[in-house]
């Protein structure tokens, strides 16, 4: 085997996720995989260099389950229609990959010894009950996928070292405070594909984190959720049932800079609304109802890709994307889709566009009644 079979498996393994994230899947130059020795390694920040291959000579090459491949401390148990998790792991194991089994239930002593564990990934099985104390000897744990599983709560007791949740597809419908209390390294959660409610959160569920990234895509949300955390750089809500945007709902995310909206029931985003987000470089706001450009887009001066196609708008405004005046704008846009609108094209005035880089970035026509 060569280093190769290990790039690929990792890239194997991200095909599992419903969307691209790059970055959080690039383990090959992640600090926490490769430099163990580094104790308060938190996986926020990656290495730019070549990784020392002779550093990662297992030290107990011995030690394989039966039917998996174990190489450069990661195990690979995938697709074995495992009943329960393997025993004789290696105890110096870094990636442990059980996707694609049968496994209903991670009992107390399943991870027991595997104190360096760093990515445990789970996507794809019957998983419905977690003991409380499953994950306590993973004091090391940074990255834990458990999507496409059948649990119906957030599992308990997660490790305080953990940086990434993906727990996609499941049938969790609420989230309740203090269920991530203590998760200070925690930047990314993806939920999305779980039957959650605005009334599922309850107050003060987030407390404590600082989020980069959350994802609750394919729920049943009407509204943004209240009380998200303020440190949010990336907030995904598509697939839900929104249906408005209130002045007051994005009071709070003053540091997105990308906003997913899309394939919702919008009809109206209130005046105002965007002005709390003076860092947002990409809106998506494609296949809603929208009958109008949303107001407050020209003020908006690092904003670069608008997704806007697949509305009822009618008009487009001269003023509608671009300020008034010269010199306003730091960052002209790269990409504007009206696509699939009821816009009568050729009543549009080309200064609507004077603050985009390129005309090949506006995408127009194809609309059908």
């Amino acid at each position: 085997m060569s280093p190769l079979w290990l790039l690929t498996l990792l890239l194997a393994l991200s095909q599992a996720l419903p969307f691209e994230q790059k970055g959080f899947w690039d383990f090959t130059l992640d600090d926490g995989l490769l430099m163990m020795h580094d104790e308060e390694a938190s996986g926020s920040d990656t290495t730019s260099g070549v990784p020392d291959l002779d550093s990662l000579t297992p030290t107990f090459s011995a030690m394989c389950p039966f039917g998996c491949h174990c190489h450069l401390r990661v195990v690979q148990c995938s697709d074995l229609g495992l009943k329960t998790v393997p025993k004789e792991i290696s105890p110096d194991t870094t990636l442990l990959d059980l996707q694609n089994n049968d496994i209903s239930e991670l009992r107390k002593d399943d991870f027991k010894g595997l104190q360096h564990l760093y990515a445990l990934v789970l996507v794809n099985n019957k998983i419905s009950k977690i003991h409380e104390k499953a994950f306590s000897p993973l004091r090391k744990l940074q990255k834990l996928y458990i999507s496409k599983n059948h649990l119906v709560e957030i599992p308990p007791n997660l490790p305080s070292s953990l940086v990434e949740l993906r727990i996609h597809d499941n049938r969790i419908r609420k989230v309740p405070k203090g269920v991530f209390s203590g998760l200070r390294n925690m930047n990314c959660i993806e939920m999305g594909g779980n039957p959650l409610e605005n009334s599922g959160f309850e107050p003060g569920a987030f407390d404590g984190l600082k989020l980069n990234y959350l994802r609750i895509s394919e729920a049943k949300l009407t509204g943004i959720p209240k009380d998200l955390p303020e440190t949010l750089n990336e907030l995904h809500l598509d697939h839900n049932k929104i249906q408005a945007i209130e002045l007051e709902d994005l009071l709070r995310y003053s540091k997105l800079y990308r906003l997913g909206l899309g394939h919702n029931q919008i009809r109206m985003i209130e005046n105002g609304s965007l002005s709390f987000l003076p860092t947002l470089r990409e809106l998506h706001l494609d296949n809603n109802k929208l009958s109008r450009v949303p107001a407050g887009l020209p003020d908006l001066k690092l904003l670069q890709v608008v997704y806007l196609h697949s509305n009822n708008i009618t008009k487009v405004g001269i003023n509608d994307f671009c300020p008034m005046g010269f010199g306003v704008k730091r960052a002209y846009y790269n990409g504007i889709s009206l696509f699939n609108n009821p816009v009568p094209y050729w009543e549009v005035q080309p200064a609507t566009f004077r603050c985009v880089t390129d005309r090949l970035a506006i995408q127009f026509g194809n609309y059908k009644k």
